[in-house]
């Protein structure tokens, strides 16, 4: 069978396994643009807001979080840190916490973008399944309702069942690859989060051991 024959097999509901594939592709790449670790976790950004949190420069960083070139997701998670640092005396103290927070969060904003693609890959395996007994409901009404065995019997017979094997194998083929981007692109928004960590530690400290009142009169200053 040609690639075509195997859509046409399929039916309506391979048509609409078809749909589910093109809508799965676009949104695995838009994902895979997203997530990108120069996108998310900028190496330039992370050595400026490390040489900024040196200087004790809290205001600057801020600023530069709340940029347009500054927002990312290393940029959310730290300006959350910086606003509470300068919110009151103990801002400081909080300021990881508030950070671990945003990074949560972000993390389940990008966790829920991708949930699409989970979605589509436990759907098209059921819409297989709804395919496989649609056709042999159909084999075995032909069975049941034929008058003779003639070539058209033969014929439908073989059709409905074509159908119940074609339905499966979209399903599976849609499916199989989506469940394997799904796991990518977790483990890449994982492994950004843990980047974002180990680059922001430095800013936590430099704010933990800054009185909040003090960041407070030099930002008032600057």
């Amino acid at each position: 069978m040609t690639f075509f024959k195997y859509i046409e097999g399929g039916g309506v509901i391979g048509y609409v396994i078809l749909a589910l594939s093109v809508v799965a592709v676009a949104l695995a790449i838009a994902a895979a643009l997203r997530t990108r670790r120069e996108l998310m976790v900028p190496p330039e950004q992370a050595r400026r807001l490390g040489a900024l949190a040196e200087a004790r420069d809290f205001r600057k960083a801020l600023d530069h979080c709340r940029s347009e070139s500054g927002d990312s997701y290393l940029g959310r998670i730290a300006a959350a840190g910086i606003e509470r640092s300068l919110r009151g005396p103990l801002g400081g103290l909080e300021a990881r916490a508030a950070m671990e927070d945003a990074g949560e969060d972000e993390t389940a904003r990008l966790f829920r973008a991708i949930d699409s693609i989970a979605v589509i890959a436990s759907v098209a395996p059921l819409l297989g399944l709804l395919g496989t007994v649609q056709g042999m409901i159909g084999a075995f009404e032909t069975v049941a309702t034929a008058a003779t065995r003639s070539s058209t019997y033969y014929e439908t017979l073989a059709t409905n069942i074509s159908i119940a094997l074609i339905t499966t194998f979209q399903g599976l083929v849609v499916a199989i690859p989506c469940v394997m981007v799904h796991a990518f692109l977790r483990r890449r928004i994982d492994r950004a989060a843990s980047d974002a960590g180990r680059a922001l530690e430095p800013l936590a400290m430099a704010l933990e051991t800054v009185e909040g009142h003090a960041m407070t009169t030099d930002s008032t200053h600057s």
